[in-house]
């Protein structure tokens, strides 16, 4: 996610696709709006890479060439972030990653991140967390237990569990904490309003 305090070296490329769906106008009408999401969020775009073709790649999303191209400007800029108009399936966040080698995010991700970042209460902040986790989970490739540092770490679960399959199981964990807190939140509200009742009906009566 793109860290506001970062935004100098927080440089990103836009991506986006024109499709049968999806014409010209639309495309840069939906980058622009992507843009300023970029920018919500604390990054700064410097380049957008377009490619006209019928459908999105489904491995890669663009097309091969387009994609080298994608790769041989951010090497050469230093860019450390792509976005992609669109959400992207985990083979394609995989398969992208693997040539360009730098930080991946989708709209959706963008979007969470930015939620994330102006949640004020602590329902908003949780509801963020917990969607954040289930958007995450089947996206998984190199996270590591740091995302709960209560757990005791990659390979205390059992022999023989890769590295992946903890960072599922600790997401699904944290899934379950925060539908509890959630939950446990929800009451607390609930009281918090009855009571609220009680007192305007106490003050008019009184």
């Amino acid at each position: 996610m793109i860290d506001p305090r970062e935004a100098i070296s927080e440089k990103a490329v836009l991506i986006g696709v024109i499709t049968q769906q999806q014409d010209e106008t639309q495309s840069d009408e939906y980058l622009d709006e992507l843009e300023f999401l970029t920018s919500t969020a604390g990054g700064v775009a410097v380049k957008r890479f377009v490619q006209k073709m019928e459908r999105p790649n489904p491995k890669t999303f663009l097309g091969v060439g387009k994609l080298d191209e994608v790769r041989a400007y951010i090497e050469s800029h230093n860019i450390g972030t792509a976005i992609f108009d669109d959400e992207l399936s985990p083979a394609q966040i995989r398969n992208i990653e693997k040539v360009l080698d730098c930080k991946i995010l989708d709209r959706t991700n963008l979007i969470l991140d930015i939620f994330a970042q102006r949640a004020q209460s602590s329902s908003a902040k949780t509801q963020v967390e917990l969607a954040q986790c289930q958007y995450l989970l089947p996206r998984l490739t190199r996270l590591w237990t740091h995302l709960d540092k209560q757990k005791g770490g990659i390979g205390m679960r059992g022999p023989g569990e890769t590295e992946i399959e903890t960072d599922r199981r600790i997401i699904r964990d944290k899934i379950d904490v925060l539908k509890k807190k959630l939950r446990t939140i929800d009451k607390q509200m609930s009281v918090q309003r009855k009571n609220r009742g009680k007192m305007v009906r106490v003050a008019l009566v009184g």
